[in-house]
């Protein structure tokens, strides 16, 4: 029995590509529009959380303006609150124990490598 051959000239080429156009925008273009809306956030971001830290120690005065004065005050004050606290903290102790005690045996700084 004789074996099928393919035709003389061989078979017609076959049609496997679909040559439609790509939809919506290119990747890279996506890509672009989500880092800018990205930066823009976090620049906002940044804005709020400075607003949010110095805005309490702000006093609005006329015209909108604040007084930048009252900030270093009110870190001094701060500075100088938590010295006498510490200070006090000390004296307790002492009156407690009756000598100045320490965290460490030695006041060589050691190197923790967490081994």
């Amino acid at each position: 029995m004789p074996q099928d051959m393919p035709p003389t000239g061989g078979y017609e080429p076959v049609q496997y590509k679909r040559n439609l156009p790509a939809r919506g925008f290119r990747a890279s273009y996506y890509l672009i529009g989500v880092g800018l809306i990205m930066t823009y956030g976090f620049y906002r971001l940044g804005i709020g959380i400075r607003e949010r830290k110095y805005d309490h120690l702000l006093v609005p005065k006329q015209g909108g303006e604040r007084d930048e004065i009252r900030i270093s005050t009110n870190d001094a004050e701060e500075d100088r609150d938590q010295v006498r606290r510490y200070l006090a903290d000390k004296a307790r102790e002492k009156e407690l124990l009756g000598s100045e005690t320490k965290v460490y045996n030695s006041d060589r700084y050691v190197l923790n490598l967490g081994i």
